[in-house]
């Protein structure tokens, strides 16, 4: 048996280029100033490695110079990828339940037209559970219902489109409303689901960056808005200016919901807090 040495593969792994503190330091201002978010110090290494692995994708050999290939090239495509590789998506069917009984009693008592906006509409949960509850719940069926579903992240939104989810990630959806609502795969596609046209239909989805003025829907005036557990990741002073931009697409009496760990009140005088992290425009 021949035996090999480590040294035999040193020279054929991959190279990947290791990114420094000013990396990182120039990442987080890059990243603020294009979609808001703010790179806490702890996420340092995570940075550095994700850094590492797209300036090797983009084919040049210092993370310094991916970097400056993206400021000298502010609509390159690889700002897309950029913006994406840092954006968290955390989210689920039915998750954080109270919302959406708030959500079915406001539907309920509606006589017109109703307006949804999903601004971080990740892969798909939250709007498709949003689907429902006005399906469920809308008193005429002459009520027409339109649902924009947004987020910045391009592949996250790709994914919505789908409507594909394993059988595990559709627990927390109600027996009745998975056959309802859902198709289950066969063969190859046996432990996923799809969802149906009846709620796929209803969405409009969009890649929209929340913190610029870019497609944003400004004309459109929403009944409810819902952004939830993503205006953490924002400073205070970026939170006011969004917080404001929404109230000039909301009409009054509109209902916004945000993340459980999300306090509006001290940042707008346009919401007025009506139930748990549930605010009304006034």
């Amino acid at each position: 048996m021949t035996h090999l040495s480590t040294e035999s593969f040193v020279y054929s792994l991959p190279v990947i280029p290791q990114a420094t503190r000013e990396d990182f330091i120039r990442t987080a201002r890059m990243l603020k100033e294009r979609a808001g978010i703010v790179l806490g110090e702890h996420k340092e290494d995570m940075v550095a490695r994700s850094l590492g692995l797209e300036t090797k994708n983009l084919g040049v050999a210092e993370v310094r110079q991916y970097l400056d290939f993206l400021d000298h090239n502010p609509r390159a495509p690889e700002w897309e990828r950029f913006v994406n590789t840092f954006t968290i998506n955390h989210t689920a069917f039915f998750r954080e339940s109270h919302h959406f009984v708030s959500l079915a009693e406001f539907v309920k008592k509606r006589s017109k037209p109703l307006s949804v906006w999903c601004a971080a509409a990740s892969t798909g949960e939250e709007v498709y559970t949003i689907a429902m509850v006005l399906q469920e719940n809308v008193s005429n069926a002459e009520i027409s219902c339109s649902l924009l579903a947004s987020d910045i992240d391009t592949q996250a939104l790709v994914r919505a489109e789908e409507g594909v989810y394993s059988l595990d990630r559709v627990q927390p959806v109600e027996e009745s409303l998975l056959r309802k609502y859902f198709q289950r795969g066969v063969g190859k596609r046996a432990g996923m689901v799809r969802v149906k046209p009846v709620l796929r239909n209803m969405v409009d989805f969009r890649m929209i960056n929340l913190v610029s003025s870019e497609n944003w829907p400004t004309d459109q005036s929403f009944d409810v808005v819902f952004c939830r557990n993503t205006m953490i990741y924002f400073e205070k002073e970026t939170q006011s200016k969004l917080l404001d931009k929404f109230a000039q697409v909301m009409k009054p009496g509109a209902l916004l919901f945000v993340g459980h760990s999300e306090n509006i009140s001290h940042l707008s005088k346009a919401f007025r807090l009506q139930g748990q992290t549930v605010y009304v425009r006034v």
